[in-house]
């Protein structure tokens, strides 16, 4: 079976991140590539690295049509089974050019669906419209959390073409023996000027406005440099975005700078979080909160606002994450409490074998195996004997994409 996804970019992000998780987790019968409408950043490298072909369409902006004719004949001439489309301009797109390469089979998953904005974007009558008669090319609709699946609900899209497949995560990416734990976190201590002893506050996502990470600047400022009990605290923030240049000059003006490391859009988030204590997400807009797995599995303590990947289980599924107000007391409260606790890590909770990705990537390809009626059984990569390492067939003919041919064999 040969699948394309379609994604609007593949910079660092949740979605794009998790689309690659994923990828490496589908069995290797489901041939997998990815095609970037615009913006081939870390992960399209990362894809690479891991045998997967990428084409990059070029696409100029959203009123780009020339981009669909391209689409069209990247899927025709692939000779898809299968075409599933990630994020929004993905998705119009997307779904549009399969239906006229005359590909049936098509699947989106939508990743960011709040009351009023759809990652990130406004909810305009415009939006929603052209959302909803693309949606109708397509076959079903993947949710990545109940309150997603309650919204397309609300949209009108019938239940029988949502499925729900969270995100997941990959504890094995986390966890670590007590030694190797102990030198990761030395080394990027050091290569970050954060001071062994200091009980290091993690921020992680994208620094935009909705993730409320100047709440974390102005709790750290709550925090004296040198406390009387307990560890100097310090805040690392991991991401880039539209909000740095404001967080910077927040932190100045807190008289905090010396005490903040913008670590920037990095690939080794399992490093970076042996180098935290604690993981803040003051976010209140969340859709799902794959950050929030991300920490468990690294057995740090979790203090957030927002994350159904939490809400939608009992609290003693992830006993050591605590629901905190988005407000910068509260949140000094949590970090100077937590601040004469021994330095971790935690047990592996509950929540995080909840969003094994090896389980979900099988639910996805029992979709993929329904959408074109296959009657084939997933098996999980452990009971697979081949290289992870997936060699991809090019396409039958020449494409306008600009394709990449970092692919390993």
């Amino acid at each position: 079976m040969r699948i394309l996804h379609v994604i609007t970019g593949l910079a660092a992000g949740g979605a794009e991140q998790q689309l690659r998780l994923m990828l490496r987790h589908l069995p290797e019968r489901q041939q997998c590539e990815v095609v970037t409408l615009e913006n081939p950043g870390s992960v399209a490298q990362g894809l690479r690295e891991d045998g997967v072909r990428v084409y990059d369409l070029g696409m100029r902006g959203n009123r780009d049509l020339a981009a669909l004719p391209r689409l069209t004949g990247l899927i025709r001439h692939g000779r898809y089974d299968v075409v599933h489309c990630h994020l929004y301009r993905a998705c119009v797109y997307g779904r549009i050019a399969a239906r006229l390469a005359g590909v049936r089979s098509v699947v989106a998953t939508e990743h960011s669906l709040l009351d009023h904005s759809m990652e990130g974007r406004r909810i305009t009558p415009g939006v929603r419209g052209l959302y909803l008669a693309t949606e109708k090319l397509g076959r079903s609709t993947v949710a990545v959390s109940a309150s997603v699946a309650g919204r397309l609900g609300g949209w009108g899209i019938p239940a029988h073409r949502v499925r729900m497949i969270p995100n997941g995560v990959d504890a094995a990416r986390y966890t670590r023996s007590a030694a190797d734990r102990a030198a990761v976190r030395h080394r990027l201590r050091e290569q970050l000027g954060l001071p062994q002893e200091a009980m290091v506050i993690g921020g992680l996502g994208r620094l935009v406005p909705g993730k409320r990470f100047d709440v974390l600047v102005d709790a750290l400022a709550l925090l004296p440099a040198a406390p009387a009990e307990g560890r100097a605290a310090r805040l690392l923030l991991v991401g880039d975005g539209t909000e740095r240049p404001a967080l910077e000059q927040r932190a100045r003006s807190a008289g905090v700078a010396d005490r903040v490391v913008f670590a920037g859009e990095r690939d080794d988030v399992p490093d970076l979080l042996a180098a935290m204590d604690v993981l803040g997400a003051p976010s209140t807009v969340e859709t799902f909160g794959l950050a929030l797995l991300e920490a468990l599995a690294a057995g740090l303590p979790v203090r957030w606002s927002s994350g159904p990947a939490l809400t939608e289980l009992p609290p003693e599924a992830a006993p050591e994450a605590r629901w905190t107000r988005s407000e910068p007391a509260d949140y000094a409260a949590e970090f100077r409490a937590l601040s004469t606790a021994p330095p971790g890590p935690l047990p592996l909770p509950p929540v995080v074998r909840h969003y094994d990705i090896a389980r979900l990537a099988g639910e996805l390809a029992t979709l993929y195996d329904e959408l074109v009626g296959c009657a084939s059984t997933w098996r999980p990569p452990a009971q697979r004997s081949a290289s992870p390492v997936r060699s991809v067939q090019a396409p039958a003919a020449p494409v306008t994409a600009k394709e990449s041919r970092h692919v390993r064999q």
